[in-house]
């Protein structure tokens, strides 16, 4: 209420300014004619101003603006693969039936080209997972989550990961797998049905997880080299991949 009186209260102080400088004018000049042309020439380009200002204008604001959050977001998920992320594909991959072949289609990334990029995501949407699950296996990956857990926490906790809806996604799927294997009183003793329900968390969460991870590599790649050669060499679908540099 306070701000639409302070804005009532400049629009008068505003409309009273022009009014008195009009009255100036006339009053020194005696030409109403002329006033008369500038005013109406003003109010004809007023029109095309808007469109400047609130179609153009503020539209390439809200693109930098837009830009600039999504700089900070990528800063963040950048924490979540270095914390979690990317050893949890590392896991998952071990629970994959699939997983000599999702390894062959994401090795020698630091050879791929933007198109390289395109087609290995449009192979991700389209491939469904083959998981199974042990007993002992989820007994580590329980631990390896909970660990993280307050991690996880803070990270949905951030307003501005809102706008990025699939990476949203993802974390939700990662801290409902991780609440499923904590709420669990005995991994080491777990039905079969229970197992292929575990499974089908697991698959939700890798499918995304692999998603993220690959647009995570394109946008290092082309905005980050140094970040993306220390990431080529932890990949953890290639098997020669060293962190140590040998030549």
């Amino acid at each position: 209420m306070k701000t639409w009186h302070w804005q009532a209260f400049l629009v008068l102080l505003l409309v009273a300014l022009s009014t008195v400088l009009y009255l100036a004018h006339y009053a020194v000049f005696r030409d109403a004619h002329h006033i008369w042309l500038y005013l109406l020439g003003d109010i004809a380009f007023l029109p095309l101003e808007v469109l400047l200002v609130v179609l153009v204008l503020h539209r390439l604001l809200d693109l930098r603006e837009k830009r600039s959050m999504f700089k900070k977001l990528n800063m963040v998920i950048g924490a979540f693969f270095s914390e979690v992320g990317t050893q949890l594909l590392g896991r998952f991959r071990r629970f994959d039936a699939r997983a000599g072949e999702l390894a062959a289609g994401l090795a020698d990334m630091d050879e791929w080209s933007k198109a390289d990029f395109a087609r290995a995501a449009a192979r991700l949407e389209t491939r469904e997972p083959v998981i199974a699950v042990q007993p002992g296996d989820l007994v580590e990956l329980r631990d390896f989550l909970a660990a993280r857990r307050d991690f996880l926490l803070r990270l949905l906790e951030n307003p501005n990961l809102l706008e990025h809806e699939k990476f949203t996604e993802l974390l939700w799927a990662v801290f409902h797998l991780t609440e499923e294997l904590v709420c669990r009183r005995d991994l080491a003793h777990v039905a079969q049905a229970d197992l292929e329900h575990l499974a089908g968390d697991a698959r939700r969460a890798q499918k995304l997880l692999l998603s993220q991870w690959l647009h995570y590599m394109r946008h290092l790649r082309d905005d980050y080299p140094y970040l993306f050669s220390l990431a080529v060499r932890t990949n953890p679908f290639d098997p020669e991949a060293a962190v140590e540099i040998t030549e």
